[in-house]
């Protein structure tokens, strides 16, 4: 059984977090954050698949493969540290060695995140300035965790964070994590950052195991504007301060430690997507009644990443049409002519189609259902029992004002 709890990052035990002003684009806010651990943490990371990786994914890949353990996390707003060379990630070690420093722990335990304008090159000074900031303010209070969560911030208009609590052999583990993305968002990881943290007793191998299977149902669900980012990362750290038996098989302790990483991951999914550059409202798309879960994926994304469909959400304009198309344009296969259509919201539920012809529905009720923050389509295609959710959001005038002169 799962429960919800309020926290992001330092939700779980002897998990630490802090926020600094280190100005390092923005001139009046926080802009760095520190996660941090008093003890060694099993890590495991998802990365972008974009062929332009930002140096802290480079950096990251090698840690979580090769060290034996982490301990900290230093993240940065403002500058990417993408398309930066061998003097980017030189500032990647030149952070760690400073965090290493400063809080007594290898520099081969810190990870590095990045995320804002590609291109430019971090200013190193203001940023090993911004790790004393972090190491002389960090705790393990819900305040600290909403602060990180705020510095990591780019385009987003609020913080985001979730956590859960289970019991696994009579213990508490708490999952907690924070992320941020807003714009650039279409990931493939395994500009979108997601810390998740837990006081789990769990292999690294499994740790891995669980994040890269739990991506694909949760963060590689979602797309806000159809570009997958070069800063995409998903870091998961767990200290086994829960002291909860060792999780070192796929048994039920593994299943129920899973159930909390994936809602944790679908919460933190959810948010970027409703809080897409412009956005008015969270668009989900479910395809139910799929052949096998891959037909699924294929058609919900599909749905979700066209513009013309994400422009008639903005509009609150049931045009069905643009979905059926995109679903016909995606490569699955499926039978037009058997597909049901309905969208729901907190104002109701209404058929558009059925075996795909209108149903002469309520052009008034479809918009008000439309008009919600929360709206989801559902395509029932009648082939078989599988399903996928997507998360998405609609495209609006403000996202291209956003992204008109972001670097400004």
């Amino acid at each position: 059984m799962i429960k919800k709890i309020d926290g992001g990052v330092t939700a779980a035990k002897g998990f630490e977090a802090a926020a600094a002003e280190a100005r390092i684009k923005y001139k009046d806010r926080k802009d760095m954050a520190l996660i941090y651990s008093p003890v060694p943490c099993a890590a495991a990371g998802t990365f972008t698949t974009n062929v332009v990786k930002a140096a802290p994914v480079k950096w990251d890949q090698e840690i979580v493969k090769h060290s034996p353990s982490v301990q900290a996390v230093v993240i940065n707003s403002g500058i990417a540290n993408a398309c930066t060379g061998a003097e980017g990630y030189g500032y990647c070690e030149q952070t760690a060695q400073a965090a290493e420093r400063l809080l007594g722990i290898p520099a081969s335990s810190v990870l590095v995140a990045s995320t804002g304008v590609i291109g430019m090159q971090l200013p190193i000074g203001r940023i090993k300035d911004g790790v004393a900031l972090l190491a002389g303010a960090k705790a393990d209070t819900a305040e600290a965790g909403l602060e990180a969560a705020k510095a990591i911030m780019t385009t987003d208009t609020k913080p985001k964070y979730a956590a859960a609590q289970v019991k696994i052999g009579g213990k508490t583990v708490t999952v907690g994590g924070m992320c941020k993305g807003s714009g650039m968002i279409h990931p493939n990881m395994c500009t979108m950052l997601g810390f998740v943290t837990t006081d789990a007793a769990i292999t690294k191998e499994l740790l891995q195991k669980a994040l890269s299977d739990d991506v694909r149902d949760t963060y590689n669900m979602v797309s806000v504007d159809g570009d997958t980012s070069t800063n995409d990362t998903v870091l998961l750290l767990a200290n086994g301060m829960a002291e909860n038996p060792l999780i070192v098989q796929e048994d039920e302790n593994y299943a129920v430690f899973k159930e909390a990483l994936h809602y944790v991951n679908t919460e933190l999914a959810k948010k970027i997507a409703g809080d897409g550059e412009g956005a008015t409202c969270l668009f989900e798309v479910k395809v139910i009644g799929a052949e096998s879960r891959e037909q699924a994926v294929t058609l919900s994304k599909s749905v979700i990443t066209s513009s013309l469909t994400k422009a008639a959400i903005y509009g609150h304009d049931a045009n069905w049409g643009r979905i059926l198309c995109a679903m016909g344009y995606s490569g699955a296969q499926f039978d037009p002519e058997r597909v049901d259509l309905y969208f729901e919201s907190a104002a109701g539920r209404l058929k558009i189609i059925e075996n795909g012809v209108s149903t002469g529905y309520s052009e008034e009720l479809a918009t008000k259902i439309l008009s919600e923050e929360y709206v989801t389509a559902v395509a029932d295609i009648k082939m078989g029992e599988a399903s996928a959710t997507a998360w998405g959001c609609d495209l609006t005038h403000e996202y291209v004002n956003i992204n008109a002169d972001y670097r400004s």
